[in-house]
């Protein structure tokens, strides 16, 4: 089987900077960062979680907690013994734009209990969070990064996705096409060999990627391409040499696919960026 995260990770990577091992007790505010999301664990102690939903989340056991994306949130913890975390900031390369970040919900939850598979990892964490050996922020960090991909796996696994990107990585015949496209974004992709790496007929495949993904295959593969574009451009890197490695004949025709998925031309987009960097 492909490798379904390879290529997410290899062009848009994800840095975790641990920043509280310990208890938190009473009320405590924690203010997005631009660019950045949060992963808090909780290893006991009841944590009530205000995040702009109409009732908050009551969490009564050991549990994972993810904010792909800057949101506000407030933990109101018993005031005396508080409730015991490892936390990082999470920093996805393009912000909101990448395409992990942007396929996730704006929180997720999980009990600890009901990701097994992530034992090995945690059990690491929370032995290294207790640690003064050298190093030991920077194992957290790479800890957390590694933690992010279990995360990953088990929502797939586990059916959570819904609909968007990861959804479609989740579906046992969809994936194969995702992963064409990932892997080779300067191919010719026309329906017809979409399909058939997905192992299904044109008109199915057509259809059930619409349905999972939420959009047409070809409007799935012209993000993908320009979020590479993005990244590059980020990078400072020429228009020209991207048009070529995206699968556009040249700068023209990228410039024109450009605007049509952000509105902007290359240039525009490239200046608001490095402005707001």
């Amino acid at each position: 089987m492909a490798d379904r995260l390879a290529a997410l990770f290899t062009h848009f990577a994800v840095r975790a900077e641990t920043f509280q091992a310990g208890p938190l007790c009473g009320v405590n505010t924690l203010e997005p960062q631009a660019g950045r999301g949060e992963l808090h664990l909780v290893r006991d102690g009841g944590v009530v979680v205000h995040h702009g939903t109409p009732e908050p989340l009551c969490i009564d056991e050991p549990s994972l907690l993810l904010y792909p994306r800057p949101l506000p949130h407030r933990f109101v913890t018993d005031a005396e013994h508080g409730a015991s975390f490892l936390c990082a900031h999470m920093t996805f390369d393009g912000g909101a734009s990448h395409p992990i970040a942007a396929a996730l919900p704006d929180w997720v939850c999980l009990p600890l209990a009901s990701v097994p598979s992530c034992e090995p990892v945690l059990t690491l964490l929370f032995a290294e969070a207790e640690s003064t050996h050298c190093g030991r922020q920077l194992m957290l960090n790479r800890l957390f990064e590694v933690l992010m991909i279990w995360v990953l796996r088990e929502l797939m696994a586990q059916g959570r996705m819904e609909a968007g990107m990861l959804a479609g990585l989740a579906h046992p015949k969809l994936r194969g096409a995702l992963v064409a496209m990932h892997d080779l974004p300067q191919g010719d992709w026309p329906l017809e060999a979409l399909a058939e790496a997905a192992g299904m007929s044109r008109t199915v495949f057509a259809n059930t990627f619409r349905d999972v993904v939420g959009c047409t295959p070809g409007a799935y593969l012209q993000r993908w391409r320009i979020g590479l574009v993005q990244k590059g451009l980020r990078e400072g890197r020429a228009l020209k040499h991207l048009a070529d490695e995206v699968g556009y004949g040249g700068e023209a025709a990228l410039s024109r696919a450009f605007r049509a998925q952000t509105g902007q031309s290359p240039r525009e987009w490239r200046k608001g960026a490095l402005a707001g960097a």
